[in-house]
């Protein structure tokens, strides 16, 4: 029973935080961790319980997403989903051994993306490089994303600010529906190889469609130092955590 309690409330506050500013996977997966799900289907599993908010997020920037060019789209999509497919497969192969050793590093890195992803988006904004078509840094960021979603968001926003894109409405409403795509890809691969404790990721996943829906007056009335502290405080001590199990 406590730790389902641990799940719920990291749940909810994970569908706070991602409605927030992003992050939600800092709590999601450590709680499952905790209750004894190993670290493969921890991620796994995860990824299932975040999913109904990116759902959210697309219906909600579908004005934006609209404008953007329909065939270039159609392209980006098809690379997110062909990486997001290696990413996912990447990760049922690996061991739990072999992901629990490589997870502090993800950790790190996400938590990094967060920190200084706003100076990370304005460095490329004025050395604007690259296309939408390039299928390279897509392919990469969805691999990445089908392995381990931490920090997606930020490393998605920081790509399309390699693009040269300016228009954060339009960046956003790109990164969800991105988002959702290799989500789907990676539930749907999780859920085929049997990889998906589902009691614990139906419990978080109604935790954290409630804690997204409340996340938005909460985004209204905290500072957003704050809030980004909250993120970036947790995001290094599960660093911490994660770096001591798996390497002291």
């Amino acid at each position: 029973m406590p730790e389902y309690l641990v799940l719920v409330a990291a749940a909810f506050f994970a569908g706070m935080l991602n409605t927030v500013a992003g992050g939600g996977t800092f709590l999601t997966f450590p709680a499952l961790v905790y209750a004894g799900v190993p670290a493969v289907a921890a991620n796994a599993t995860s990824a299932v319980a975040v999913f109904p908010g990116y759902i959210g997020g697309t219906l909600g920037f579908r004005k934006e997403i609209s404008t953007f060019d329909r065939l270039r789209l159609v392209k980006i999509v098809a690379v997110t989903a062909l990486g997001g497919l290696g990413g996912s497969l990447l990760l049922l192969v690996s061991s739990n051994e072999a992901f629990s050793a490589v997870v502090p590093f993800l950790l790190v890195i996400a938590t990094l993306a967060f920190a200084f992803g706003a100076p990370i988006q304005a460095f490329a904004r004025r050395h604007s490089f690259g296309k939408p078509e390039g299928a390279m840094g897509t392919l990469m960021v969805s691999v990445y994303g089908g392995y381990f979603n931490g920090g997606l968001g930020i490393v998605l926003l920081a790509l399309f600010s390699l693009w040269g894109m300016r228009d954060l409405n339009v960046m956003n409403g790109l990164k969800n529906a991105l988002s959702l795509v290799l989500s789907a890809v990676s539930v749907i691969t999780f859920a085929t190889a049997g990889l998906v404790a589902w009691p614990e990721a139906l419990l978080m996943m109604a935790a954290a469609t409630v804690g997204g829906y409340l996340g938005a007056p909460v985004a209204r009335s905290l500072p957003p130092a704050v809030i980004r502290f909250v993120v970036i405080a947790v995001g290094m001590i599960m660093s911490a955590v994660f770096f001591w199990r798996a390497w002291m």
